[in-house]
C-alpha cells in the first residue's frame, strides 16, 4: 500500500545544498547562506498539512519513503525510512536525515542522500528564486 503527498515550493539565491548528512525543505520564504541543507523555500505544505493518512503511513515501523525533487524537469531521488518515533510537529520545517536522528523537524531517517548528494544540475536550478519546485513524497508500507 502506498500514499502520495505532492508539495510546491520555490528555489532561492541562497541553495548551496552542501551538507553531508541532511536535507530540508521549508515554508519558510528566506534563506540565509548558513542553511546549506535547505532545498527548497517557500513550501505550500508543513506536517501539519499532510493528510493524517500519510502521517500514519509514514510513522509505522515498516515505512519507506520515496522523495522526488523536480524542478524544472531535473529530477532528484532521495529513499528513506519512517519510523514510529516520528513526531512530525514542526511548524516550517520538513528534514530527512541520513541518520536515525528524530525531533519535531524530522520527515524521515536513514536516507541514501542529503543535501551534498543531491545532482548539480538540480541543485543549479534550485538556486533559482523564480524556480518552482514539486517535490513528491510517496510512502509505502
Amino acid at each position: 500500500m502506498q500514499i502520495t503527498e505532492c508539495v510546491t515550493a520555490s528555489g532561492h539565491k541562497n541553495v548551496r545544498a552542501t551538507h553531508r548528512t541532511t536535507l530540508e525543505i521549508t515554508k519558510e520564504k528566506e534563506l540565509s547562506v548558513r542553511g546549506n541543507c535547505i532545498v527548497a523555500v517557500s513550501a505550500d505544505k508543513g506536517f501539519s498539512d499532510l493528510k493524517p493518512e500519510f502521517r500514519d503511513f509514514l510513522c509505522r515501523e515498516n515505512a519507506r519513503l520515496t522523495m522526488l525533487i523536480d524542478a524544472g524537469g531535473v529530477v532528484d531521488v532521495v529513499k528513506a525510512f519512517g519510523s514510529p518515533k516520528l513526531i512530525l510537529s514542526h511548524p516550517t520545517d520538513m528534514v530527512v536525515r541520513k541518520s536515525g536522528y528524530v525531533c519535531g523537524k524530522t520527515l524521515a531517517i536513514n536516507a541514501d542522500k542529503a543535501a551534498y548528494d543531491l545532482s548539480r544540475a538540480l541543485v543549479r536550478r534550485l538556486q533559482s528564486p523564480e524556480q518552482r519546485v514539486k517535490i513528491t513524497l510517496i510512502v509505502e508500507v
